[in-house]
């Protein structure tokens, strides 16, 4: 438990001078000491009870009187009642707040009504009257001018026909009734040994709530504290027992079986406190407690009382929170001293002691804001402020705490962490940023707060701000500097200022970092041959993306070299993206580089197909990409073929010029250079097959014949091309080689299977020949349709009339042109006369 010690003051604010854990604790109830004119009274005589209504406070003194005060401590003094003639035992007040009951052990009974006098009401009975209860609804109606006393008995007075009191004992008492309350349609008064509960309307007892005897002291000895949560839920406070009661209607099936009453008394929850009770009251689903502590000081002196918030459940409770109170003389007081009242309506709890009247009430949203900013927990605060509708907060708004907060954060060094927060509560209040931003300035942290200030044209601030954040980085942190610059966009701040302040500061510091800056900066403002310049010092790729991105292509040309050195490759793309310089002024530009010329024509000639630079190329890929060079040549007609060979020729590409010589008709030069240079069989008998020259094959075989090697090889694969009895035919007869009798073999074979293919071949030729031609002379031998649209060829009448006189033989030619025999000159031509004209004139 939490126990926070206040320290009353004269002042109405009631501070607490609280003992707390290590984690400090909100409270739940806040605390003011009635003054004004109380504590004018309060100086002269002492409080003996209280009521209160909404509308009023009703005070009770030793001296008889009864004070009528506003709920800030101030006297109407024309509602002094000097009702008794000793101390007040209690008021009761009906729900109007137009009348009220007081009792006292002068033996007076007084029902006075504050506005009218009409149903005023004075009684003597001659003994203690301890408690009083007026009806509720007194000022209804006629039938409600009742209250009820308690002494010895319960008594009903009312208001006769006549306008006289009559009274009616309603039950006989276990001792004297020492507490009464009335709530709705049911009593609840305590005697010697417990609590009843008294129906109204039934007019009989619901039954008795015996209490516990205690064997060290005895219960008279201590007021019993009741009170209505509502209509049907009793609260019971007596010496250190607490009881909650609930008022329920019994079951048809228990009225059936015996004679009872309608309603019983169920309590649901009972504990014991560690302390005793002075009163009672409910608050939302937990209950509050004014108690007085057992034990005394080492002056044998009485302990401060203490207000307490419980939570209950089934027969134990829980401490919310306890509040130690410190009125006026407590120490000379006993647990029947002190009194606790409540307003239902506004759960507001009014603490009586005889010197002192406090009032507790629950936190407000403002109470609870100003709690928390009191304890630096700004953030338990803002969380209140956004969660909440902001009609039901007077006193702060997420503006004003959150500047409290800053200035906290700020205060501690907590700059990113203030920075983040602006983000949160200014969002885009241009004048609470550009107020808050200055403080970060004063501490040289406006970095810390440039990630979260507005940053877009539609919610930019002053730019003065900017340029502000932007020459802190400047100064402090260079690399910072350049990544805002490039993250900002430059209509937030004045781009010729912060150029003129990074020409300054590079005068001291040559960083290229603000070589880089200035690239950037002098490409807000268009000064483009000034960026690129800057760009190319530092050898900056990002020197594409300015010529992209604003198509600057046209500059290309006067720093191409630079460019190509830079990245060629995207230097290439750029070029060929455009086209907008002449491809024969960047030839003439890059001749002085054959390495960037190289990659320029490389690309170039894949995007152009007009082979305008392919001689240079033949000598570019000689140099820079000899794999190239075959399939370029290959694939080109646009060379010099002798330009081309005399490049291959000095640099000894004989594969490149196997190729060019057989493509000038030197095969034999070409063969010779396969054989003796590349010595590559294979190759020579391809180079042979694909230029299919028996001349070329007798040339091979002679290089090869003296060669027994050679010759192995020539009989193993010869005999798929060419006769192989050539080759046999000029082998010497007294020359060994190696695996002949193999090689023969496999060379018959390839050469039986040539053969063989090759007669199969004519077989199927033949047999596909036959075949087309019967399934020819079948389809032509087939009837064709004429249809009665189609017109004579020679006469242009329709072939088919449905006059029977006008009916001719019909004859058609293969080209599926008709005519009526009679329009035909020559009966027995095979000629049609349409598509052979010429030998119809002959």
């Amino acid at each position: 438990m939490i126990y926070s010690r206040g320290n009353m003051s004269e002042s109405n604010d009631y501070m607490s001078d609280s003992e707390y854990s290590e984690e400090e604790i909100e409270p739940k109830l806040k605390y003011v000491r009635l003054s004004n004119d109380l504590k004018v009274i309060l100086n002269t005589t002492s409080a003996t009870c209280i009521a209160v209504h909404t509308k009023f406070i009703c005070l009770g003194t030793h001296r008889g009187v009864i004070y009528i005060l506003d709920h800030e401590g101030n006297s109407d003094l024309s509602q002094k009642l000097k009702a008794h003639s000793v101390s007040v035992n209690q008021i009761s007040i009906d729900k109007s707040g137009e009348y009220i009951a007081t009792c006292s052990d002068d033996g007076r009974v007084f029902i006075h009504g504050l506005f009218s006098h009409e149903n005023n009401f004075s009684l003597n009975v001659a003994r203690l009257v301890k408690t009083v209860a007026v009806d509720p609804n007194f000022c209804k109606s006629p039938s409600n001018k009742r209250f009820i006393m308690g002494d010895d008995k319960l008594t009903l007075w009312e208001r006769s026909f006549l306008g006289s009191l009559k009274s009616t004992v309603l039950l006989e008492s276990e001792g004297l009734v020492g507490s009464l309350s009335w709530g709705g349609n049911f009593l609840a008064l305590s005697s010697n040994v417990g609590v009843r509960v008294y129906d109204m309307n039934a007019r009989c007892s619901l039954g008795l709530i015996k209490w516990e005897e205690h064997p060290s002291m005895s219960i008279e000895k201590f007021r019993c504290n009741l009170r209505w949560a509502n209509d049907r839920t009793l609260l019971i406070g007596w010496v250190d027992t607490v009881r909650v009661c609930i008022i329920r209607k019994r079951s048809n099936m228990e009225l059936a079986i015996r004679a009872l009453p309608e309603y019983l008394v169920d309590p649901v929850s009972t504990f014991q406190t560690e302390f005793y009770i002075s009163g009672i009251a409910p608050l939302d689903q937990q209950l509050v407690l004014l108690g007085v502590p057992k034990e005394h000081d080492e002056n044998n002196k009485s302990l401060r009382p203490q207000l307490y918030i419980v939570e209950y459940k089934d027969n134990d409770y829980t401490d919310i929170c306890t509040d130690s109170l410190t009125l006026r003389g407590y120490q000379e007081y006993s647990v029947n001293d002190y009194h606790l009242d409540v307003l239902l309506e506004e759960n507001v709890f009014f603490i009586v002691a005889p010197k002192d009247v406090v009032i507790a009430s629950p936190y407000d949203l403002d109470d609870r804001i100003q709690w928390f900013i009191q304890h630096n927990k700004y953030k338990e605060a803002l969380e209140i402020l956004q969660n909440n509708d902001s009609r039901s907060i007077y006193k702060h708004t997420i503006q004003s705490v959150g500047i409290e907060y800053l200035d906290f954060l700020l205060s501690r060094g907590m700059y990113d962490d203030a920075g983040r927060l602006g983000l949160q509560i200014f969002e885009k209040n241009h004048s609470l940023w550009e107020d808050q931003i200055y403080k970060f300035a004063m501490v040289h942290q406006l970095r810390a707060v440039s990630p979260y200030i507005p940053r877009t044209l539609e919610t930019k601030l002053n730019p003065h701000i900017y340029e502000m954040i932007l020459f802190e980085y400047l100064k402090f942190n260079a690399q910072g500097f350049l990544q805002l610059i490039k993250e900002w966009n430059h209509g937030l701040y004045n781009v010729s200022a912060v150029i003129n302040a990074v020409l300054d500061h590079a005068l001291i510091d040559k960083s290229d970092i603000f070589v880089e800056a200035l690239a950037i900066l002098y490409s807000y403002e268009q000064k483009y041959d000034s960026s690129l310049s800057m760009y190319l010092k530092l050898n900056h790729k990002d020197v594409f993306t300015l010529i992209q991105n604003h198509n600057l292509h046209n500059v290309m040309e006067k720093m191409l070299t630079q460019l190509m050195d830079l990245d060629y490759a995207k230097t290439v793309a750029l070029l060929l993206e455009k086209n907008s310089t002449p491809p024969e002024k960047i030839v003439k530009k890059l001749r002085s580089s054959p390495s960037h010329l190289y990659r320029y024509l490389d690309e170039y000639d894949k995007r152009n197909c007009k082979g305008e630079y392919h001689k240079e190329l033949v000598e570019l890929y000689a140099i820079f990409d000899r794999q190239k060079l075959l399939p370029f040549l290959k694939k080109s007609d646009h060379y010099p073929i002798q330009y081309a060979l005399d490049i291959c020729q000095k640099n000894k590409f004989y594969p490149e010029m196997v190729f060019l010589l057989g493509r000038i008709g030197d095969t034999k030069e070409a063969l010779d250079l396969i054989i003796h240079e590349l010595k590559d069989m294979q190759y020579a008998i391809s180079f042979c097959h694909e230029h299919d020259d028996s001349d070329l094959w007798d040339d091979l075989i002679d290089h090869c014949i003296d060669k027994p090697e050679f010759v192995t090889f020539l009989l193993q694969s010869i005999g798929n091309y060419i006769d192989p009895t050539t080759l046999i035919m000029k082998i010497k007869g007294n020359m060994e080689i190696p695996g002949l009798r193999n090689s023969l073999v496999k060379m018959l074979n390839q050469y039986n299977l040539q053969v063989s293919v090759q007669e199969g071949c004519k077989k199927i030729l033949v047999s596909d020949y036959f075949n087309l031609q019967k399934k020819l002379v079948h389809t032509r031998q087939k009837g064709t349709s004429v249809s009665s649209d189609v017109l004579c060829g020679a006469c242009h009448y329709k072939l088919i009339q449905n006059d029977i006189s006008r009916l001719s033989d019909l004859k058609m030619f293969n080209c599926n042109h008709v005519f009526h025999r009679q329009c035909l000159e020559d009966d027995t031509t095979t000629v049609c006369v349409v598509c052979y004209p010429a030998q119809k004139s002959k």
